[in-house]
């Protein structure tokens, strides 16, 4: 019995032995388990992390996890036109324009994410949400599947540095007087400054958002200084060239965006593919601002260029371009566009490693604030000039700008 009695007791703490190793092995599989994570390949990566002196933990790794990159699109060459946040929460002006799409050589839409200091849609962004930066005008799923379902390439637009809205809640990201008060353009529409590392990282928190919502391309507008005077704003003492300012930020941009597999374009100034430098002083200069991006689009309007008269866009002499003298541009659709992109051809091409293609924006609406003499009605014969003029110049792609997205539907060629 009492031989009995002592082999019960070794069998019991035998089986107590065992049962704590095993707990041990199988504890120690369970926190290595959830400690990996498999990679989209389906390898096993192990996660490291340890706890701080607040008994926190805390992720030794401390290099962000880049984002995941959208399925990549065959590239398309852009046959495009603009429309605003309000028309795409219109269902009507939506299957309108899907079935103009469907049926003519247009492909592409540019739509704006960012307009008039608001997002357009619903934002998960904190740093939007906290000042209320955002307004539903559309459903940014439905808008995009909808479009995606009828193939078309979608441009998601963002004005950058003219942000009433933000320079408002956020008097330290604004352009200041000398005084320290905020500067208004035309005395009502506050700018935030280029020079500031957290406007920069505002408008591409927005940007790759959008990338991770479907959209296929991200353009910035109003990537610029704004035209005040010296006299006028305060940027501060001995501050970098304006022109570092904007090519630092689209060059952060780009690098960002392009991870998750999203081209970046710039909107210019036409205007800059004719002068020197920074004759304008908003910091685009062409030699520079394509370095890092994929695509410029030059605003080529030619309603914008100067005049000869002495009324509206009129300097008593008109505008040169090219070497040729327009005195009427807007009359001129096919000339102006055609010589601008020369110029502008002519100018990269002796740059080295300069980046961007050229795709410019085009003029589908008519100008009747000009004086009489120096405006014509644009319709079709105007729109294919303009094209027309692209293509003569070596260059295969086009967005046309209409504010009020009313546009020149007889204009396109049918497929």
């Amino acid at each position: 019995m009492f031989k009995n009695r002592r082999l019960l007791m070794t069998l019991v703490a035998f089986l107590a032995v065992f049962a704590t190793a095993y707990a041990f092995i199988y504890y120690s599989d369970s926190s290595n388990r959830k400690s990996k994570k498999i990679d989209e390949n389906g390898n096993i990566q192990l996660g490291h992390s340890s706890t701080n002196e607040n008994g926190n933990n805390e992720n030794i790794n401390k290099e962000e996890i880049p984002p995941s990159p959208q399925p990549k699109r065959e590239p398309v060459k852009v046959k495009g036109l603009y429309i605003t946040g309000t028309s795409a929460g219109n269902k009507k002006f939506m299957e309108k324009l899907i079935n103009l799409i469907n049926t003519t050589e247009l492909n592409t839409v540019v739509l704006d994410i960012k307009e008039d200091g608001k997002v357009n849609y619903l934002s998960g962004l904190e740093s939007v949400m906290r000042i209320g930066a955002y307004h539903e005008l559309y459903n940014v799923d439905e808008v995009i599947k909808l479009l995606h379902d009828n193939n078309i390439y979608v441009i998601g637009r963002i004005v950058c540095f003219r942000d009433n809205y933000l320079a408002g809640k956020r008097v330290d990201l604004a352009i200041k007087r000398k005084d320290g008060t905020i500067w208004r353009e035309n005395g009502s529409i506050a700018w935030t400054n280029p020079y500031n590392k957290e406007v920069w990282k505002y408008n591409i928190d927005i940007a790759k958002e959008a990338v991770s919502k479907g959209f296929d391309e991200i353009q910035f507008d109003y990537v610029r200084f704004p035209a005040a005077g010296k006299n006028e704003v305060d940027y501060g003492e001995n501050p970098l060239s304006k022109a570092d300012a904007i090519s630092g930020f689209l060059k952060e941009a780009a690098n960002e965006i392009n991870k998750m597999g999203a081209p970046v374009s710039a909107d210019i100034f036409a205007i800059v593919c004719e002068t020197p430098g920074d004759t304008e002083g908003i910091g685009q200069v062409l030699e520079r601002v394509g370095m890092d991006v994929d695509y410029i689009s030059p605003m080529i309007y030619p309603s914008h260029y100067a005049n000869a008269s002495h009324g509206m866009m009129g300097n008593g002499k008109g505008q040169s371009i090219n070497g040729i003298l327009f005195t009427a541009p807007d009359l001129k659709p096919y000339e102006v566009v055609y010589n601008v992109l020369l110029k502008t051809k002519d100018r990269i091409s002796k740059v080295e490693g300069y980046r961007a293609k050229v795709r410019p924006y085009l003029q589908d609406f008519t100008a009747s604030y000009l004086p009489k003499g120096y405006y014509q009605h644009y319709g079709p014969e105007q729109i294919r000039q303009q094209i027309k003029a692209v293509y003569d110049a070596g260059y295969e792609e086009w967005i046309f700008w209409n504010a009020a997205n009313t546009y020149t539907e007889s204009a396109f060629s049918r497929k």
